[in-house]
């Protein structure tokens, strides 16, 4: 067993988000990552492309997800999955909180960047 103390939290501010890493492999115990979603109303992350799937559970707030061809709203109470090797974009509709799961190793890229250009965020590693 192991026991991630709030303490050992890790806080990453991006100019769209706040995200507090929960739980992740460089924090031990885990091959996945858990994290929380801050946005402010209006924020907006880019258009971009994960290499695993998510899944957020929206716990206040609502917000647009761009996903593909599909935009959906979503509340608080609601669970969305995001399948891998799709674009997606979230925006607040009014202030908005999320805890999200995926595997640690999960790779990111804006739509258009190169291979080599795909990374895993500090909130997920």
């Amino acid at each position: 067993m192991t026991v991630i103390r709030s303490t050992e939290a890790r806080r990453t501010e991006t100019p769209n988000a706040v995200m507090t890493t929960l739980a992740s492999p460089t924090q031990g115990g885990t091959t996945n990552s858990l994290w929380r979603v801050e946005m402010k109303e209006g924020g907006q992350g880019p258009l971009h492309v994960f290499d695993a799937e998510q899944i957020w559970t929206v716990v206040s707030g609502g917000a647009t997800v761009e996903l593909g061809d599909d935009t959906l709203a979503v509340a608080a109470g609601d669970t969305v999955v995001l399948p891998a090797g799709v674009a997606r974009r979230i925006t607040a509709e009014a202030a908005f909180s999320a805890v999200v799961t995926a595997p640690g190793g999960a790779r990111v890229f804006k739509v258009g960047d190169p291979e080599e250009d795909r990374f895993t965020p500090g909130w997920i590693a």
